[in-house]
């Protein structure tokens, strides 16, 4: 089904609403659930029998600065810092623009979901992400992006937020002044349905999912395996194409050095940052692992077989149990346990004398090969899991101002056209390596949250549609 946008002089459907958002992820339910708090009425739609998107397959862990759940924590951070880490992660290549925006709306965002929707925060503090200052991974109680996911949709059905599954967005209608007038949606049955908005948000993905754009825009993914989700299929960008939008960042995205196979489970990159290692099929250590999962897929696929082991001990096994997926992909089989070296070079087939020597060079200090600065060394028994890397959202999409309002070339916006999290550009710049830990779900909320406050002051003042309206960045829960 071709994402297609349809010129009309006028439309009429049997259901109007003043925001419709396409996409029901962690994005657009941020976004309804913040609508519902403003007081204006909205329609999520879904593709899926049920939301859940790339965040139920991501690891549910948000960035975020300055939040309540921080401060009651004792942990001291700010908007400024989460920038300044965004930037030198991306070289200082991401959206500037960008970058202030989400790093200041994302507190405000993440709290006012606690507040007013019950979503528990806890911030994990017992490790750092690569490229990150200071403790700032919120995770619900379940530590999972399903978890995640269960609570936003339990949170909307609370606040009574109309969402319709198995709805996959189809058309945008629009007007020859470039004005959204209504989408068109197909049911299971194949029939079309329509809904006339004043604004619409669009909070589905990217083009993951969409071979063919991944092998021309994203070239040393084209034979990596995909792990998100498979309605990344590029629509937002296929309908900003057609509305004249500008596009950017497109060679942006996440990937991830550790997927485990054939399990098809995502292991913790906390694994890795807390003293675990990567070696290839020959036994050799081949990048630093603390420098990010995104670029690690990278190096993982360019060894032998483009897989590679995460090799660990006693003391690591027992702290990545503490998270459910880990604990879910050691129980379908992925970590292997051995006595000493020369069983785990046996199993991985390679030379003992060459694992030794790789592992004898894991001790405290930094690695002279790598650069990496290490803790302490690994002791038998080892645990292995054997890894590819993986393809897990594109990080490029439509070109968006700090309003989430969708640009043209010329730097001005459609006139009520929004975007955000996947389908817009993020604040990883155009390369792999500027992805930072949790950008994802820094884009989704954020964006949502943002993108609520724009289409609700447009709905109260028709007159500034077009217009850059100023956003309730630092609202507390109480005033949003």
């Amino acid at each position: 089904m071709s994402p297609t946008v349809e010129r009309v002089a006028s439309f009429t459907a049997p259901v109007h609403t003043a925001v419709a958002i396409v996409g029901g992820g962690a994005c657009g339910l941020t976004a309804a659930l913040t609508l519902s708090q403003l007081g204006v009425d909205c329609v999520v739609l879904e593709r899926d029998a049920l939301p859940t998107g790339s965040t139920a397959l991501s690891s549910g862990f948000v960035p975020a600065a300055d939040t309540q759940a921080q401060q009651a924590q004792g942990i001291s951070d700010s908007p400024a810092l989460l920038a300044q880490d965004i930037q030198a992660k991306a070289h200082g290549r991401a959206s500037p623009v960008l970058v202030d925006a989400y790093s200041r709306a994302i507190g405000p965002a993440m709290d006012a979901l606690a507040y007013h929707h019950g979503v528990p925060w806890q911030v994990l503090d017992t490790f750092l992400y690569p490229g990150h200052s200071v403790h700032r991974m919120h995770a619900v109680p379940e530590k999972t992006g399903a978890g995640l996911m269960m609570r936003l949709h339990n949170a909307a059905e609370a606040a009574g937020v109309v969402v319709l599954t198995e709805a996959q967005v189809s058309t945008l209608y629009v007007n020859h002044a470039d004005h959204m007038l209504g989408l068109g949606f197909v049911r299971p049955d194949g029939q079309l349905e329509q809904l006339s908005c004043d604004s619409v948000l669009l909070a589905c993905n990217g083009f993951g999912g969409n071979a063919e754009w991944v092998s021309r825009l994203l070239p040393e993914m084209r034979d990596a395996l995909y792990a998100g989700h498979t309605g990344n299929d590029g629509s937002a960008i296929a309908w900003g194409q057609q509305l004249g939008a500008q596009l950017a960042d497109l060679g942006g995205y996440q990937g991830h050095g550790s997927w485990a196979v054939p399990q098809g489970a995502l292991i913790s990159w906390a694994l890795m940052m807390e003293g675990g290692v990567q070696v290839n099929a020959l036994g050799a250590r081949f990048h630093d692992e603390t420098q990010g999962y995104s670029e690690a897929a990278v190096h993982v696929l360019a060894q032998p077989g483009g897989t590679a082991w995460n090799v660990f001990d006693d003391r690591l096994l027992a702290f990545a149990q503490d998270f459910p997926d880990f604990c879910e992909a050691q129980a379908a089989g992925a970590v292997h346990s051995f006595a000493d070296v020369a069983a785990l070079a046996q199993h991985m087939g390679c030379s003992a004398d060459t694992l030794r020597h790789t592992l004898d060079a894991v001790h405290e200090g930094q690695d002279p090969v790598t650069g990496r600065h290490f803790k302490r060394s690994l002791e038998a028994p080892f645990h292995a899991i054997r890894v590819t890397g993986a393809l897990f959202h594109t990080q490029g999409g439509l070109d968006i101002n700090a309003q989430c309002q969708v640009l043209r070339p010329d730097g001005s916006a459609l006139p009520n056209l929004l975007a955000a999290g996947g389908a817009a550009r993020g604040v990883s710049g155009d390369a792999v390596w500027g992805y930072l830990s949790g950008n994802g779900l820094l884009s989704a909320i954020a964006g949502g949250f943002i993108a609520a406050h724009t289409a609700a002051q447009s709905v109260a003042h028709p007159e500034t549609q077009g217009a850059a309206p100023t956003v309730a960045h630092t609202n507390s829960p109480t005033q949003s």
